[in-house]
């Protein structure tokens, strides 16, 4: 079976590019995250290729995976980077990405991101408040700064076919501008010496399976900028869907390039995807721990869990389940759970699967986007070792975390000592 170019059966054996999975996790141990470095860089070319009607630049999410070797692939062949933090900046950069290709967004940036921002000199910031935009023109004035390439965020009040948590361009959500906020501050520019509005930004939500509510957010953007010539940038955002069902399919990028590049003939456009450049590059392996049958059903407890991937307890999330090495036999509807103490962490619900074990490993398909980035320390669970795999060569790229790591940073003062350790300042960058 073959899931994609990287990811399939050989010899009934799970492998990533031309590795075998099993042989990984013998050194490693489970959970882990492996990632396919090559199926990262594809899925990157591919896009690149569907929207060049558009001559459109690509800024990865780093949200969707901010690890670093993956960053500095992209990085590598020519991708900018959408950040929505100051933490997330300083990773691109770490990565050896060039600020000025760092598009700074977010709904609630604090002042001390915004210097950091500033004075790295990240090449855009996606406003979506007018309070930041006091910020960003005060800042600029304090480094004594050229202005600040601004695009401001729209908020098209167009509702995505997606799950709620993800819709983010609805006239309820809290992310964007109203478009009369909009044109306010863009006909009265001199009330911000220090910030060049040169774009316009939105972004409706993730996992858009239908184009058209795109489309109609699209026409809402272009029939506001045509009012102001000298903006010349517009950026789309991301959320181009995945497949995380075997039965599913999505549409082509080329339909929806093609449509763009009819609505947006003379601008420069910039995209922001993540999930489709990292999701199904990805997959979280976890060994069982314990088989029983309860209440007329098959339970599976594995060593991964919601602390590891929270979207099936997030959002209600499907991720295909599948073996490390197939063998004949029947299957049974089984519950896929993890350790951890909420009856929320259950990974896969009435899958089937073959017969299995306490030893046997399994994947969690599709996982490369918004599972490590999510990941935490509930229960006190150290957080998973990630792997890279690169044709016939693998590498650990972050170490798992260790019990010691869990209290790194906490002080054990003593309460009657009138000693105090010195503290770091609030978001510190």
């Amino acid at each position: 079976m073959v899931f994609n170019s990287s990811i399939r059966y050989v010899n009934r054996r799970l492998t990533v590019d031309q590795i075998d999975i099993a042989s990984i996790i013998a050194e490693v141990g489970t959970p882990a995250y492996i990632y396919s470095r090559r199926r990262i860089r594809e899925n990157f070319h591919r896009l690149e290729r569907a929207f060049a009607p558009l001559s459109a630049r690509l800024h990865f999410s780093v949200k969707a995976n901010g690890n670093l070797d993956i960053l500095r692939a992209l990085n590598e062949i020519g991708a900018g980077f959408d950040c929505v933090s100051g933490g997330e900046i300083y990773r691109a950069l770490k990565a050896g990405a060039k600020a000025r290709d760092i598009v700074f967004a977010g709904v609630g940036k604090t002042r001390d991101e915004l210097v950091y921002a500033i004075t790295s000199g990240v090449g855009w910031i996606n406003a979506e408040n007018l309070g930041e935009l006091d910020h960003i023109d005060t800042i600029a004035a304090e480094l004594g700064a050229e202005p600040v390439k601004v695009a401001l965020r729209l908020n098209p009040e167009v509702t995505a076919q997606t799950h709620p948590y993800m819709a983010t361009g609805h006239g309820a959500a809290k992310f964007g501008l109203a478009a009369d906020v909009i044109r306010d501050v863009l006909s009265r520019p001199a009330r911000y010496p220090r910030i060049d509005f040169a774009g316009l930004h939105m972004h409706i939500g993730s996992q858009l399976g239908d184009m058209r509510a795109t489309l109609a957010a699209v026409d809402k953007l272009v029939a506001l900028i045509q009012d102001y010539p000298r903006i010349k940038t517009i950026n789309l955002g991301g959320g181009l869907p995945v497949v995380y069902r075997f039965d599913e399919k999505t549409p082509s990028p080329d339909g929806l390039a093609a449509a763009l590049a009819r609505r947006l003939r003379g601008y420069d456009v910039l995209l922001e995807p993540g999930r489709a450049i990292v999701a199904d590059a990805g997959l979280l392996v976890a060994e069982a721990l314990y088989v029983k049958r309860q209440a007329g059903q098959s339970f599976v407890v594995v060593d991964a869990s919601m602390a590891e991937l929270i979207r099936p307890a997030l959002y209600g999330a499907h991720h295909e389940i599948v073996v490390l090495r197939q063998a004949a036999g029947e299957t049974e509807t089984t519950q896929v759970v993890g350790p951890v103490c909420e009856s929320a962490d259950v990974l896969g619900r009435d899958r089937q699967l073959p017969t299995l074990e306490a030893g046997d490993k399994v994947a969690l398909m599709t996982a490369g986007a918004y599972g490590m980035t999510m990941a935490s320390n509930y229960n006190a669970r150290p957080r998973p070792v990630e792997v890279l795999v690169d044709g016939d060569r693998w590498w650990v790229s972050r170490r798992r975390e260790t019990f010691d790591d869990l209290v790194r940073y906490e002080l054990l003062t003593d309460p009657q000592a009138n000693q105090k350790d010195p503290l770091p300042g609030p978001n510190q960058c």
